[in-house]
């Protein structure tokens, strides 16, 4: 699973509001059992304030989505979904979500 893909949210209880995962971690890493997420939200229904930097909004099917950076998540590798797209045009804005929230800057 390459970094950057995108993948449909399986989770029944967490699909609704975040229906796709971003999977952020390093194709380095790809022999670990579980990956690096963080759900995308479509921006329309978000109803807290995007935070420019922390927050990127990316378009995938047609869509608006919100990287919801906040609520990274580890997650075993077979519990992501069929993968929907792949999104590495958006890694500059990627690297600097996970960057402003793990070191501040």
């Amino acid at each position: 699973m390459p970094q950057f893909d995108v993948h449909r949210n399986p989770n029944p209880a967490t699909q609704g509001v975040f229906p796709l995962l971003l999977d952020v971690q390093s194709d380095l890493m790809s022999g670990l059992e579980t990956c690096v997420v963080v759900p995308l939200r479509p921006t329309a229904a978000l109803k807290e304030r995007v935070i420019g930097t922390l927050m990127p909004i990316m378009e995938i099917e047609g869509t608006r989505y919100t990287m919801v950076t906040p609520q990274l998540a580890g997650i075993p590798r077979q519990q992501l979904g069929m993968k929907v797209a792949e999104v590495p045009h958006y890694r500059d804005a990627v690297i600097a979500a996970l960057d402003l929230l793990i070191t501040g800057i």
